[in-house]
């Protein structure tokens, strides 16, 4: 395995160049927006967490504004045969209205004459809600003809789903190319890009990165473009192990990916090359089996008894991270230092996300991004503490290791 290979990246230069919403005459314009309304619904259908829908708000407001007519398309969940009822975005209708202060329109489908015309007719001030583009199969498989349908529905084009800009489907890459001159990222899309650049392009020093989550299988490339940048690497949750055992700890029943521990070994390696200082925990809370209920103790991170595993970080650890987070200026974070889910064992992940809004205080810049970090904040109620909680999981992770992303690099070509 070769470890710090060359990545093919968009050019800094032109992300800085990236066309908004500010840069086009939406006049009197039908504006197809492809937006992430992929939200988290209960058995009744109704909506458990409307962040996602509330993040594009301003865009959709910003289109109205500037007299244009929001044509709003999305997907829902992961439809596996057609049309699902469940899975209809006419469940969002309702919601949309209250959260935009206008009307909404819906249509049962999101290509065809019937559609078409709906977008026509669209009064002034009002968003049409396209029913979910993954009823069709063509949306995931980058379908050109399905594309060119959906494209039929604007007059101009705009990307504000970062959550899904690192897939290649017909709303996110293949449309763009039927819109030319007359496509822009949304207010969202944008916001993304501009604050991962401000961690991986130029962010203050010391510049700390807060790694954690599963497995190093995961995140070899995000380690791999993050070194260069930063002066801190602070690693936990379960990856945490794999480096431990490298160093000739013992980790017990912790999770531990053999496969890898060359490859952590090399990442340190590599780490003291770029003078970045690895932080790995010195003390962890360990459990006699993975349950909120399970026999807990304390102990060295690389003296863990056979039987027992890591889920948490330790006291040690916690009171060694807070000078290092304090004194940054700039903080990545992706990924817990432990079982968040379980209370018993949140206790690292939650002193973290203190310490890192004591940090956003003293006036440094923080960004909270990757699903179990964003759920995490969100969770003990601190996402309004840092300064920038990014919407995108897998987006932002392939961001994070430098790749280009279809649905930015679509926008982004001529």
């Amino acid at each position: 395995m070769q470890l710090f290979k060359p990545k093919r990246r968009i050019f800094a230069s032109k992300l800085r160049e990236m066309p908004s919403i500010n840069d086009l005459d939406l006049k009197g314009a039908r504006v197809l927006v492809r937006v992430d309304f992929n939200v988290p619904l209960d058995d009744q259908q109704n909506i458990t967490d409307d962040s996602r829908m509330q993040a594009h708000i301003p865009t959709l407001k910003a289109i109205i504004e500037k007299g244009g007519r929001p044509i709003v398309m999305s997907h829902l969940g992961r439809p596996k045969d057609g049309p699902d009822e469940s899975l209809s975005l006419k469940h969002l209708v309702e919601h949309l209205r209250e959260l935009s202060g206008v009307e909404v329109q819906f249509i049962n489908d999101c290509v065809g004459d019937a559609v078409e015309l709906a977008t026509k007719q669209l009064p002034e001030g009002t968003i049409l809600l396209l029913e979910n583009l993954r009823f069709h199969k063509e949306e995931t498989k980058g379908d050109e003809t399905f594309a060119k349908l959906l494209a039929n529905n604007g007059d101009f084009y705009i990307n504000d789903a970062f959550g899904t800009a690192h897939r290649a489907h017909a709303s996110t890459a293949v449309i763009a190319q039927y819109f030319k001159s007359k496509k822009a990222f949304g207010l969202v899309l944008k916001a993304e890009i501009d604050n991962v650049n401000k961690v991986l392009h130029g962010g203050k020093k010391p510049v700390t990165a807060i790694v954690g989550g599963a497995k190093v299988s995961s995140k070899i490339s995000v380690l791999e473009n993050l070194l260069p940048k930063i002066d801190h690497l602070i690693i936990g949750g379960g990856m945490a192990f794999t480096f431990l055992k490298a160093q000739g700890g013992k980790t017990g029943n912790s999770l531990v990916e053999d496969d890898f521990l060359e490859t952590a070994q090399k990442i340190m390696q590599e780490a003291e090359k770029q003078g970045v200082k690895i932080h790995l925990p010195l003390d962890s809370v360990i459990a006699d089996d993975f349950s909120n209920e399970a026999k807990r103790d304390i102990v060295d991170s690389k003296s863990i008894p056979d039987g027992w595993m890591g889920l948490d970080a330790g006291p040690e650890t916690i009171v060694a991270l807070e000078p290092i987070i304090e004194a940054s200026k700039t903080v990545l974070w992706n990924g817990p230092l432990g079982v968040f889910e379980f209370e018993h064992f949140s206790e690292g992940t939650v002193k973290t996300a203190e310490m890192i809004a004591k940090a956003t205080k003293g006036g440094a810049f923080t960004l909270v991004g990757g699903g179990d970090s964003v759920a995490a904040i969100k969770k003990f109620n601190m996402a309004e503490q840092v300064s920038y909680v990014s919407t995108g999981g897998g987006a932002m992770l392939e961001f994070l290791e430098g790749k280009t992303l279809p649905g930015v690099a679509a926008i982004l070509e001529d």
